[in-house]
């Protein structure tokens, strides 16, 4: 697990970023070729995405900074000015990401005239993508995005040579939900956690999966907007009901902590789980206004797919 997949006379490049831009590379051929053969503009649906691309990353890192400020804390300026800037080493929020990419695509339907939800319908594909390659640089980061110590047989314990990044594990932290430095040790004059600790990046990993395989059933409603509210709805279930619970994360209202070598390593609430119930009840709701309307999208004759319009 070494997160750097290329050094070059000491510029690197992490894994994280190639992964996700391999996933979301991915998701633009997919939503890309489905744009054109619903008849809708490709052009535009590329320039869309650049800039959502672009926005997507600055609101991830923002909404990432935000909400983990205590990882900042202390460091001198000017240098906390280059952490905070710094995405090669990880460290964004999908929900922030979302929705710097949502607020360009609201700017460019709305300027242009386009029908948002049919483009915002081709974008799931791309998003779920995206978690995977995230998740899976995670991983390769070591101990990035870590979960709780657990007593379950599916506990994972890190191999010592895995690097700890941004949480730092083993340094006793503020919040006492988060404080796991009694499961480290000195090895090789580094601490290193030898607890074993729910696998959440690949728990992750398969939710990115489970909503790229869904996506491609959602795709096939007639009903602009169903995947799009679909893909917040069960992204929500599976991010908070599964990833979330056991991550180590610090807990807002402290509703539920059980963690340890004797116990399942659970915790609630985060602020995901908060942020997820509101979106989960906004996701039905949309759904259920979107199951009473007409099918209105209608795709163009075989052969003349792939004609730019304006709508």
């Amino acid at each position: 697990m070494n997160p750097v997949f290329l050094n070059i006379g000491g510029f690197t490049i992490a894994w994280y970023g190639v992964l996700i831009t391999l996933g979301i590379v991915a998701g633009v051929w997919v939503g890309t070729k489905m744009a054109r053969e619903r008849g809708l503009n490709v052009d535009r649906f590329n320039d869309m995405i650049l800039w959502m691309i672009i926005w997507g990353l600055v609101g991830a890192r923002l909404v990432f900074v935000a909400t983990s400020w205590h990882q900042f804390e202390g460091i001198p300026f000017p240098r906390i000015l280059l952490d905070i800037i710094n995405l090669r080493q990880g460290g964004i929020s999908i929900h922030g990401g979302l929705i710097g990419g949502i607020l360009v695509m609201l700017y460019y339907t709305r300027k242009y005239r386009l029908p948002f939800y049919q483009y915002a319908d081709l974008c799931v594909p791309g998003v779920a993508f995206g978690i995977i390659g995230g998740r899976l640089g995670n991983i390769m980061n070591g101990t990035d995005t870590v979960g709780r110590v657990t007593g379950w047989p599916i506990g994972f314990r890190w191999p010592d040579s895995a690097r700890a990044f941004h949480d730092g594990m083993c340094v006793k932290a503020a919040n006492p939900d988060m404080d796991l430095s009694q499961y480290c040790q000195q090895i090789g004059g580094q601490l290193v956690m030898t607890a074993p600790v729910h696998f959440t990046q690949l728990y992750g990993v398969i939710i990115g999966i489970i909503l790229s395989v869904a996506a491609y059933f959602w795709l096939r409603s007639r009903r602009p907007g169903w995947a799009f509210w679909q893909f917040w709805l069960w992204y929500s279930v599976l991010r908070a009901g599964w990833e979330e619970t056991f991550r180590l994360n610090p807990l807002l209202p402290k509703v539920y902590l059980n963690q340890g070598l004797d116990a399942p390593g659970i915790g609630l609430l985060t602020e995901t789980h908060l942020i997820s119930i509101v979106l989960i009840a906004v996701s039905l709701w949309m759904l259920l206004r979107l199951r009473r309307q007409p099918e209105t999208r209608v795709d163009p004759a075989p052969g003349s797919a792939g004609t730019p319009t304006t709508a």
